[in-house]
């Protein structure tokens, strides 16, 4: 016999046992754990995806809400310039209004004022005119001429009170 042969053989065998047994472990053990890490790292992955394809959605969302806010602000802001530019044209037109009545009512009253002047003026002018006028027929005027007037009164109304 040949034990080199024998040897070779032998090593042949223990390869093919061993690659048996190692295969044998492979598909019993190893494989399955493979097998299932891979799949646990491929739903994980899926996961991932899934969140980050959610995430963009929501980022696509969030921006177009964002945009929305924007041209809600600037509607908002619009129409508060626009009534406050309405308030502000009604408190100056009603101011200017009622500064004119103001201004109207002052003239009234200045022209009452000045006629009610003037008519004061006048009576004190008659007043002081008749005054002086008693003072100088006082100095003028004696028994005499007073005596001639009189009888000059009296001959008009016996006429008729028609003058010469």
């Amino acid at each position: 016999m040949n034990y080199e042969a024998i040897a070779l053989y032998s090593q042949v065998a223990s390869s093919v046992l061993f690659l048996a047994a190692m295969i044998w472990i492979w598909m019993r053990f190893i494989q399955p754990a493979v097998l299932s890490a891979q799949s646990a790292q491929n739903a994980q992955l899926g996961e991932a995806e899934r969140h980050r394809d959610e995430a963009k959605n929501a980022l696509v969302a969030l921006q177009a809400g964002i945009e929305t806010a924007r041209s809600d602000a600037g509607a908002i802001k619009e129409r508060a310039q626009a009534q406050a530019r309405m308030e502000h044209d009604a408190t100056v037109r009603e101011n200017r209004e009622a500064g004119e009545r103001a201004v109207r009512n002052a003239q009234g009253e200045l022209a009452r004022s000045r006629s009610a002047a003037q008519e004061q003026l006048r009576e004190e002018l008659l007043e002081a005119a008749l005054t002086r006028a008693r003072e100088l027929a006082e100095q003028r005027v004696d028994d005499a001429v007073n005596a001639r007037l009189v009888t000059s009164f009296l001959g008009q109304l016996e006429r008729g009170g028609r003058l010469n």
